[in-house]
């Protein structure tokens, strides 16, 4: 059960990261935004790429806290442009991309630990 749980958030994850880079990268395109902008709207999600192909815990964890900033941005942005659908969507993609880390963080590291109490065990 946990296997199917896990790769499922995997994905998720996967797939709320790169809707919302596109999100950001869409939104400073249309804004004409200056180089330093784009920066500063796509390097945080970008850094943490090596480590989640890795598998590393750790990167996603750290992933969930750099949401936390892209979602208060876009909170404010929503109460500003209501009806903006780009806006709204990476609205979304954020708190998606939040629950799916967290959880496959959480699942993921359940199952490291059952293997390692299984090869602890076999090596007995």
């Amino acid at each position: 059960m946990t296997l199917g749980l896990r790769s499922s958030a995997e994905v998720l994850t996967w797939l709320s990261w790169s809707a919302l880079l596109l999100q950001q990268t869409v939104d400073a395109w249309q804004s004409q935004a200056p180089v330093f902008i784009w920066a500063v709207k796509l390097l945080p999600l970008m850094m943490f790429l090596p480590g989640m192909l890795r598998d590393n815990l750790r990167s996603y964890i750290w992933l969930c806290f750099i949401c936390l900033g892209y979602f208060l941005v876009l909170v404010q942005r929503v109460f500003a442009q209501p009806d903006s659908l780009l806006v709204i969507s990476g609205l979304v993609a954020v708190v998606v991309l939040f629950n799916a880390a967290m959880l496959y963080v959480r699942w993921r590291a359940l199952e490291l630990r059952s293997l390692a109490t299984v090869e602890k065990n076999v090596g007995d």
